[in-house]
């Protein structure tokens, strides 16, 4: 299934869920703090802006941010809140106009890429946009491959009242499909899947290290906690040399 078939009108308008989950304050507030931080008063792109949950807030701060997206539908939704510079193309390949100092890709994103050639040409892309000296910021998940039973390809990653997320892995080509059960007091559910590559931190490092980054630090969260071997996900920062 292509990415943009995923992303569809109906998925887009039902991403948003304002002040809850990943869009309440105290999901939304450490990155914008961060990112605003790293940015130095330059110019930023995200990398798969989608419906802005990080993007608007940013701007709002007065970051100049531009977007890169490749749903029309989910740019839809940003252009309800906000006139914010975005290219329509995928982040591995779509070019926006200037230079930035910052790059961002957050929430898992880069995953979308299902081969390791277009993750790699991603880091190239955020090379390509940013000038000497410039960082490349990504959040990702740390494959959870520790919690599979042996001789089981799925693990349950959420449960509450109306939702179930079931995470099934294809760890010969490192793919995995995220499952989104949502449901009533009825008989039928809806069922919304994302496939995903997952990516290894020293795998992401060698990805960064072929554009010409070297990695700069790594936390478990946007607030800057240790990264350790039991981190769920980690937030990395990657520098181009300033010469």
């Amino acid at each position: 299934m292509r990415q943009e078939d995923i992303w569809d009108v109906e998925t887009a308008e039902r991403y948003d869920t304002p002040g809850r989950g990943v869009f309440a304050p105290e999901a939304v507030d450490p990155v914008v703090d961060r990112l605003a931080a790293l940015a130095g008063g330059g110019r930023v792109l995200e990398f798969a802006v989608g419906t802005g949950r990080i993007a608007v807030p940013l701007a709002a701060r007065g970051v100049s941010v531009t977007g890169i997206e490749l749903s029309e539908p989910m740019l839809g939704q940003l252009r309800k809140k906000a006139d914010l510079p975005v290219v329509v193309g995928d982040m591995a390949t779509a070019a926006a106009p200037g230079r930035f100092s910052l790059v961002y890709l957050v929430f898992n994103t880069i995953g979308n890429l299902l081969t390791q050639d277009e993750q790699v040409e991603c880091f190239r892309n955020a090379a390509r946009h940013l000038d000497p000296g410039g960082r490349f910021v990504i959040e990702l998940g740390v494959p959870e491959l520790r919690r599979l039973p042996p001789g089981q390809a799925a693990v349950v990653f959420g449960g509450e009242s109306g939702y179930l997320g079931v995470d099934t892995y294809d760890t010969v080509r490192q793919h995995l499909v995220s499952h989104h059960f949502t449901f009533g007091e009825g008989r039928s559910a809806r069922l919304g899947r994302c496939p995903q590559r997952y990516i290894w931190p020293a795998e992401l490092d060698l990805m960064g290290r072929l554009a010409g980054f070297g990695l700069e630090s790594r936390h478990a969260d946007w607030t800057g906690g240790e990264f350790t071997t039991e981190s769920s996900s980690h937030v990395s920062v990657y520098r181009l040399p300033t010469s």
